[in-house]
């Protein structure tokens, strides 16, 4: 009773209406979940009002039709003549005839491996009574005894491919290597042969990566759920354009953020409002907020709320939707103007979250936030700074593999199996950003074995 006593006769009116709603809502759920049996549902069980066209999306590339392979030329092509010499629609004469090159693409009917064998000499020391083996390329240093027959590099790449790119889970990836290659292999193997490279050439390439995101002008950074031995942890993205570099922790504090981007970081971070990105060891790091993230939050809020109490977390809305309108149009624009119009929005979003004190406790955590925020610089930077982006997107269309991956896995059996998934996926997501045409190729060389020296 005395903490009631506090609250005005207007106050607890709301607070019983806000009440009444929240067990509206949470009544209606349990319903819902009554009538469906307790299951989880397969949709959300409503359409949207203005759902997304088919097909290529936008920015997605041009085209309009399959070209020709380059190995089909008209010398080689089977020819196929028209039966009879007359129109089979209205009878009359077939003019000229001239030729048309069309072609079918398709995998042989049955997969032939390719085998290559290797006449290793070996020979003995006659004073220290050692072996000393013939040395090739393709052919690795204790490839010799039980171990002298193996799956090459390509198939290899294949799987993991698969598997860390495509989310193929590991137990399904041998059977669809067969029916691909003909190759027989074994889950363990495609494990192990993991767990190696992880510890070397493709684990260098990874801390190369890591090393090379301090440098990076820009950053995203998100992160999501993850499971190490059935244990919760933190699968944690670090992307740009160029980039990408995973890495799972336990935990995912400033500590965390840290490993990769430093306190003295000089380029922009793009993020969410995290705890951890707001700590006070990265308050000297130029962030951009996620405007998408502020958008939502703002315009829930104004949907909860009537009257007065709508009007600045519709302000607030109005002004992020206009920024981000700003940026669309910035390149159509005369610089003036648009420097203009980035200075005039920017003024008005400050006075809006200006220190003050707002009657409704919603709106006022959505003051103190965002305008703690927007002191630093963090809300509009992406006005002015070239390849600074408005949203985090980008670092959420980067972990929607290993989301999709973890639907159909148990994530990560224990600590190596982790360390193996951040490298492989952090290396073959770069290698598709900068060269895609090159991706089974690159990983192929990547992990062939080399020769022994001396």
């Amino acid at each position: 009773m005395e903490q009631l006593e506090d609250f005005s006769r207007e106050e607890l009116i709301q607070i019983i209406l806000e009440l009444r709603r929240v067990n509206q809502r949470l009544q209606a759920e349990m319903e819902e979940l009554k009538r469906r049996g307790g299951a989880a549902p397969f949709s959300k069980g409503k359409r949207k009002p203005d759902p997304k066209p088919p097909g290529r999306k936008p920015g997605q590339g041009f085209f309009r039709f399959r070209g020709a392979p380059q190995s089909v030329g008209v010398s080689e092509a089977i020819a196929v003549s028209v039966d009879g010499q007359c129109c089979p629609d209205c009878g009359g004469e077939l003019g000229r005839a001239r030729r048309e090159v069309v072609s079918t693409t398709d995998v042989p009917a049955q997969p032939e491996p390719e085998v290559r064998c290797y006449a290793v000499e070996v020979r003995q020391c006659r004073r220290c009574g050692g072996t000393v083996r013939g040395r090739h390329p393709d052919i690795a240093p204790g490839q010799h005894g039980a171990t002298a027959h193996r799956i090459g590099p390509r198939v290899k790449a294949l799987a993991h491919i698969l598997h860390y790119v495509h989310g193929v889970p590991v137990r399904k990836t041998p059977a669809i290597l067969e029916d691909l290659t003909g190759v027989r292999l074994t889950q363990g193997a495609i494990t192990q042969h993991a767990l190696q490279q992880a510890g070397g050439a493709v684990g260098e390439r990874y801390q190369a990566l890591r090393a090379s995101v301090r440098e990076q002008a820009v950053v995203h950074t998100d992160d999501t759920g993850w499971r190490v031995g059935g244990e919760g942890a933190f699968l944690m993205a670090f992307v740009n354009p160029a980039l990408s570099v995973y890495q799972v922790r336990p935990r995912h504090r400033n500590e965390e953020v840290r490993e990769l981007i430093p306190a003295d970081f000089p380029g922009v971070m793009v993020c969410d409002r995290g705890r951890s990105y707001d700590a006070v060891e990265l308050e000297g790091v130029a962030q951009q907020k996620c405007l998408a993230h502020l958008i939502r939050n703002a315009a829930k809020v104004a949907k909860e709320k009537n009257g007065r109490a709508r009007q600045f977390a519709s302000q607030f809305t109005e002004l992020l939707r206009r920024a981000l309108r700003l940026s669309a149009d910035g390149a159509e624009m005369r610089l003036k103007d648009y420097c203009g119009q980035a200075t005039a929005l920017n003024d008005e979003l400050t006075n809006l979250l200006r220190d003050r004190t707002l009657r409704d406790p919603d709106n006022q955590r959505l003051l103190n936030g965002a305008g703690s925020q927007q002191d630093r610089g963090s809300l509009l930077r992406f006005l002015s700074e070239d390849g600074v982006e408005p949203t985090n997107n980008r670092a959420e269309r980067d972990l929607r593999p290993a989301v999709i991956a973890r639907k159909v896995s148990h994530c990560s059996k224990n600590p190596n199996g982790a360390r193996a998934f951040e490298a492989f996926i952090s290396v073959l997501q770069t290698i598709r950003k900068t060269e895609p045409s090159t991706l089974a190729a690159s990983l192929t060389a990547l992990i062939s074995p080399q020769p022994a020296s001396g």
